[in-house]
């Protein structure tokens, strides 16, 4: 169990992020949940403080963060350093999706990805780390299985993620002999509200979600899993059979996987895989 840490997550307002921040609160944890919408962020934490299972030593601090603006970031950053005096945990776990075939995509969703699940790690991180690299924290970053295997239709997340693993791999080097533990962790499809969100060729969102979310693993199971991780200072964790399966037949049948992994994702209802 993660106690008494200071822990920043951004993405907070849903999905992962909320059900990280659910829990982390409730191990006493002093949180500081970051995401663009600050009015739902502050009404999640009054829920979360009044409930009469929170420590005493739990407190919450929210910040409107857009991870996409660099300004965002570091403000968000010198608020965690100004009400707590330190960072240690970062939790990269703000992030978007898309849905269309590349040649039909408008590329300002191709940017828009970049800016929010790349850029927005970098960002954080960077203003992050001093306070990190003194404490000897956690730096996590949540790429999904796009970050190892293309993902049709999906050409924009999957780069973006790719990106977000060799930036973190890299920086996990960088820091052998410094103690900071960076942690590339790696979901499978999960229940959130991701895929209603996902950008669509001309980036306006899908609204409704292609996959059966009754049949995937919930955010509250993936949050103790994270926290596992951290506990344990991992280097990487791909959650699910199935994406341990597809990394295995992809290192050693690629060929195969290609066809596989073009099948599968255009089983999806209304799928622009033909």
């Amino acid at each position: 169990m993660v106690t008494g840490k200071v822990i920043i997550i951004t993405g907070a307002s849903s999905g992962i992020g909320l059900a990280s921040a659910r829990l982390f609160a409730a191990h006493g944890n002093k949180v500081v949940m970051a995401a663009r919408s600050i009015d739902r962020l502050e009404a999640l934490a009054a829920e979360m403080l009044s409930d009469p299972a929170t420590p005493a030593s739990t407190e919450i601090l929210c910040v409107k963060t857009d991870v996409s603006l660099e300004a965002d970031c570091r403000t968000m950053v010198e608020r965690t350093l100004e009400r707590f005096g330190g960072i240690d945990i970062l939790v990269n776990n703000a992030g978007v999706s898309m849905r269309a075939l590349f040649r039909d995509v408008d590329l300002k969703v191709l940017r828009t990805l970049m800016d929010v699940n790349f850029w927005g790690t970098v960002y954080c991180t960077k203003y992050a780390l001093p306070s990190l690299l003194e404490r000897k924290g956690s730096v996590v970053g949540v790429v999904s299985t796009a970050g190892y295997a293309g993902l049709a239709a999906r050409t924009g997340y999957s780069a973006s993620k790719f990106a977000v693993r060799g930036f973190l791999d890299t920086l996990r080097i960088e820091h052998v002999k410094d103690g900071l533990h960076v942690l590339v962790f790696a979901p499978g499809f999960t229940t959130s509200n991701v895929r209603f969100a996902s950008l669509t060729a001309d980036g306006t969102p899908q609204g409704s979600s292609p996959r059966d979310e009754s049949k995937m693993m919930s955010a509250e199971k993936v949050a103790r899993k994270m926290e596992r991780a951290i506990e344990r200072r991992r280097r990487e964790v791909i959650l699910t059979f199935l994406a341990h399966l597809e990394l295995f037949v992809q290192r050693h049948m690629p060929r195969h996987m290609d066809r596989w992994a073009y099948d599968y994702m255009a089983r999806e209802p209304d799928s622009p895989l033909k």
